[in-house]
């Protein structure tokens, strides 16, 4: 599972025309799944994502988390993170998960991340052509790899 957070002044996402997510401040997290992710890991990225402290307190440090200062999350499929790109032109995108496996983690990590927040988390459209706007904030971009966070 990779996850690319950016903090944002505000995102959303489009399908045809058509908002299917948007926030305020927060984090935009682009989501991608292997294969052999699992619930376990889920969980993890879950709770690293939540309590990871990349928003600025009183004193301007990174010192706050997406949960403390009350920000919103928007989630975003993106099997791409998971391309390889080292041999040849064209990426490879054998190492992420199919549809059929993606579809319930997807659905499994957001619902995680809305109870752990204690509320809603928008989310774009899984497998579909969206268009991704966003304010980034700093800009700060943290990636985030479950297979090298260890267990």
């Amino acid at each position: 599972m990779r996850l690319v957070l950016q903090r944002v002044r505000h995102a959303r996402v489009t399908v045809e025309g058509r908002v299917t997510g948007q926030i305020g401040p927060g984090l935009l997290v682009l989501v991608g799944f292997a294969p052999e992710d699992d619930a376990g890991i889920l969980e993890r990225m879950a709770r690293k994502l939540v309590q990871l402290r990349i928003f600025s307190d009183e004193e301007g440090c990174m010192n706050c988390s997406v949960q403390e200062v009350g920000g919103q999350v928007l989630v975003v499929s993106q099997f791409t993170l998971l391309a390889d790109a080292r041999k040849g032109n064209r990426p490879s995108y054998v190492g992420a998960a199919p549809p059929r496996l993606a579809i319930p983690l997807y659905e499994q990590f957001v619902q995680r991340l809305s109870a752990l927040l204690g509320q809603p988390v928008a989310t774009g459209e899984f497998g579909a052509d969206m268009q991704v706007e966003l304010l980034n904030d700093g800009p700060v971009t943290i990636v985030l790899d479950s297979r090298e966070m260890g267990k």
